[in-house]
């Protein structure tokens, strides 16, 4: 289970790179070169393109596997070199002759 959703994690992360990066800058018209721009303030008014609706479609998919690996992550049992029920062996320093016990 968990190797499937870190495979589908992996494909939409270069599948998102990929759309984002072949889509148009807000500002690659020509109009935009000269000081005119050609959309609006708030950005265009038509429906979004395909590529648009890839890239809301790829980031909602990468959010999700996130937040399911992350979860997945948590609920791991730390793993410890230490047995259950061992305690560290007591170490046997000699004092030193100048401690303050000793006078």
């Amino acid at each position: 289970m968990l190797t499937l959703i870190i495979t589908i994690h992996i494909i939409v992360c270069i599948a998102l790179i990929m759309i984002v990066l072949l889509q148009t800058g807000k500002g690659a018209e020509m109009g935009a070169a000269f000081g005119g721009s050609s959309s609006t303030i708030f950005g265009s008014s038509g429906p979004g393109s395909f590529l648009e609706k890839l890239t809301a479609a790829a980031a909602i998919i990468f959010m999700l596997t996130s937040l399911t690996l992350a979860y997945f992550s948590s609920q791991r049992p730390a793993s410890s070199i230490m047995q259950e029920g061992s305690t560290p062996a007591k170490q046997n320093i000699p004092k030193s002759p100048d401690s303050p016990k000793n006078k």
